[in-house]
């Protein structure tokens, strides 16, 4: 008996709609993973690419608990010695909003080439208007 793998034409992709505004970070990037890697799918299979396209709107209005705002932070270093730069999540809302909610994402997909492909399939919006109406994205609540 062999194990039946989907391939690459049986894999259907659908858009979904997340809007972020008043809603958990962490809650908004699980959920948007999850549709990125396709777990919700029969055809679920960890090392194929199965999931669906995610539009994520009001990045910009997603909610921090907590005192993370201010206690949260963002490094980057820049290969030279002392080069550490942090950032604080209210400086980072400020000037990149949709930063926020792309980071999280990222840090729940696997790192790996597989993960960067997945990665290709988010797109994110401060404000509540996309340019994709054409794919007629399907819109989903936060799970709560």
């Amino acid at each position: 008996m062999n194990t039946e793998f989907p391939s690459p034409q049986d894999v259907k992709r659908v858009w979904h709609v997340l809007d972020a505004e008043n809603e958990p970070l962490g809650r908004v990037a699980s959920q948007a993973a999850m549709l990125l890697m396709g777990k919700h799918k029969t055809i679920y299979t960890p090392f194929l690419d199965t999931g669906d396209h995610v539009i994520v709107l009001n990045a910009a209005k997603v909610r921090l608990t907590g005192k993370k705002e201010d206690q949260k932070l963002y490094r980057r270093h820049s290969g030279y010695p002392g080069g550490l730069t942090e950032v604080s999540a209210r400086k980072v809302r400020a000037t990149r909003p949709t930063q926020l909610v792309y980071d999280a994402i990222a840090g729940m997909l696997p790192k790996t080439k597989l993960g960067k492909r997945m990665l290709r399939k988010l797109r994110v919006y401060p404000d509540d208007k996309h340019p994709h109406q054409a794919q007629k994205p399907v819109a989903l609540p936060v799970a709560k």
